[in-house]
């Protein structure tokens, strides 16, 4: 059990200590991932950048996710999930279009024209304040491999055990910190887990301009 995001964050430094002094960029899962990638930034010393993700809901309810997609044009689609709910080839179209046009906006926001870092040869700390399917840790994996880093290690201070385990085949390596059994959702892991807006992430994100 996290206290809030910050002491996650802190944790979750902790363990990556190694990292301190390497040739790594943090890049963060807005919102939430934003402040837990804040405090690993600062402890290890290096720069943070967003990586904006975006859930593609099923019809009817869009709670329940699909898929997601990250960056340009990088999309995961669970086929199971969309035969079982008989998703059409114009919806997911229409739902992957609808979430990029989104990611610009909301990049825009955050960080306005800056132009994302490069990834090149770099090691790659990517963070969220936890995980639960998946779907978004694994669209952000492949949208960074495109930039060619050296390495990309997928951080998290929870997920559900096959969550991680499954994700292992697509980052060079998965920490976090809480692997439970029983899994219902991330909140249930932080005594505060209230919503972050757009404006502390805003904040954030100036230190590191």
């Amino acid at each position: 059990m996290f206290v809030d995001r910050i002491e996650a964050g802190e944790k979750l430094a902790e363990e990556l200590r190694e990292y301190k002094d390497k040739d790594c960029v943090v890049v963060a899962i807005p919102r939430g991932g934003v402040i837990v990638a804040d405090q690993v930034a600062r402890e290890l010393d290096c720069p943070l950048d967003l990586i904006i993700t975006r859930k593609i809901g099923a019809p009817g309810n869009p709670e329940l996710a699909m898929g997601a997609v990250a960056g340009e044009n990088r999309v995961v689609i669970s086929e199971d999930v969309k035969a079982g709910l008989g998703a059409s080839e114009e919806y997911i179209q229409a739902e992957v279009a609808k979430q990029l046009s989104e990611i610009k906006r909301r990049r825009r926001i955050y960080v306005g024209e800056k132009s994302p870092l490069s990834l090149k040869n770099k090691i790659v700390i990517l963070i969220d304040d936890g995980l639960a399917t998946g779907y978004t840790a694994r669209v952000a994996v492949d949208a960074i491999r495109k930039e060619d880093p050296s390495q990309i290690i997928l951080a998290v201070p929870v997920a559900p055990r096959d969550t991680c385990e499954s994700l292992s085949s697509k980052a060079d390596k998965v920490v976090c910190l809480d692997r439970p059994g029983l899994f219902y959702a991330v909140g249930q892991f932080y005594v505060d887990f209230s919503q972050t807006t757009d404006d502390e992430v805003v904040e954030i994100m100036k230190k590191y301009r």
